[in-house]
């Protein structure tokens, strides 16, 4: 009898650790580059995760190691892994609906702007649609200030300087660029700094954290401090099933701790990052280039409706509901 009662204890106790491992769950997270302004939103999610869960859902965090920048939602398609970052900037095609985010000059004035006209178009039902293609849920954004310019060799003093200036450039930067007869170019963030020495580009369009990070910054001489063409938009996105197949407890977890997370990156990137950023404008004597109000209402007026009209033609003509995009663009920044 004791015997028995011994086994089956064991086996009890055997049931209760299996069935602990059982609930424990760690996603793998694709990122690129190394941990910086840019990523500590993901951070910030996994530590919060981690908190509420009391460690039973991990965020395994990966700078490279799991996939290309560019490859990333296709991974995420195929369950390569759980979570991952993008730009959609880096393949248009694969993710026609949000690039409506990366038109230049829509008059995004902060990061909370950022974040609320990105989180307007990621609920739309058609952006839903395009990325479901990809087995791909939008989780967060991560909002970017407006891009500018560091460069080498003459500074672009005037606007129409930037004629046959090469730019590392992507997205509605790259286009708006273009319209200035700028010549855009767009090897991807890690692969910058490499084309500026190389002579690829004379230039790099990024936002502070990036031209940090990148090493962009260290050998260029000049700065366009409010050029400010737009941004890119790189949303944090899970895989559909991985999501679906969470318990109540850790989706609650995880769709809980976005919003948490969001504050936390806002008020590191305008504290420490741009702190940062202005003392080594300082330290490295980088020549700041500003241009005239008057300047930048022609700019304004020579690229900004071209390319609204042009992405809501040619989106509409891939069946996408392009003005209704870019409609809700402009009416949740008016509001």
């Amino acid at each position: 009898m004791m015997k028995k009662t011994l086994t089956t204890m064991a086996i009890s106790a055997f049931a209760l650790t299996f069935a602990g491992q059982a609930v424990a769950e760690t996603w793998n997270v694709s990122l690129w580059g190394k941990r910086r302004a840019f990523t500590e939103h993901v951070e910030k999610l996994g530590e919060l995760i981690s908190a509420k869960t009391n460690g039973d859902f991990k965020l395994n965090i990966s700078y490279g190691g799991l996939s290309k920048n560019r490859e990333n939602l296709d991974g995420i398609s195929i369950g390569a892994f759980e979570m991952a970052q993008f730009c959609a900037g880096y393949h248009r095609d694969k993710n026609p609906s949000i690039t409506v985010l990366e038109l230049p000059f829509l008059g995004v004035g902060s990061l909370e702007d950022e974040i609320k006209v990105s989180k307007a178009i990621y609920a739309h039902p058609a952006t839903i649609k395009d990325l479901a293609r990809w087995n791909a849920t939008l989780l967060m954004p991560s909002p970017l200030p407006q891009y500018n310019i560091a460069g080498l060799g003459d500074a672009p003093k005037t606007l129409a300087d930037f004629k046959g200036l090469t730019v590392r450039a992507v997205g509605g930067v790259g286009a708006a660029l273009s319209k200035l007869g700028a010549v855009p170019t767009s090897v991807t963030s890690s692969e910058a700094r490499q084309a500026l020495d190389g002579g690829v580009v004379k230039s790099v369009a990024f936002a502070p954290h990036a031209h940090l990070s990148f090493g962009t910054i260290e050998p260029s001489k000049w700065w366009t401090e409010n050029l400010n063409p737009g941004t890119v938009n790189c949303p944090v996105v899970v895989n559909t099933d991985a999501l679906n197949g969470l318990s109540a407890d850790h989706k609650a977890a995880l769709l809980g701790s976005v919003d948490e997370s969001l504050d936390y990156y806002v008020e590191f990137y305008n504290g420490k990052t741009m702190d940062a950023w202005w003392a080594k404008l300082e330290a490295n004597g980088i020549e700041r280039i500003s241009y005239s109000d008057e300047a930048l209402a022609a700019f304004r007026k020579a690229a900004a409706k071209p390319a609204a009209d042009e992405w809501i033609k040619s989106n509409t003509d891939r069946g996408l509901p392009g003005q209704e995009l870019y409609d809700l663009v402009i009416s949740t920044l008016a509001n």
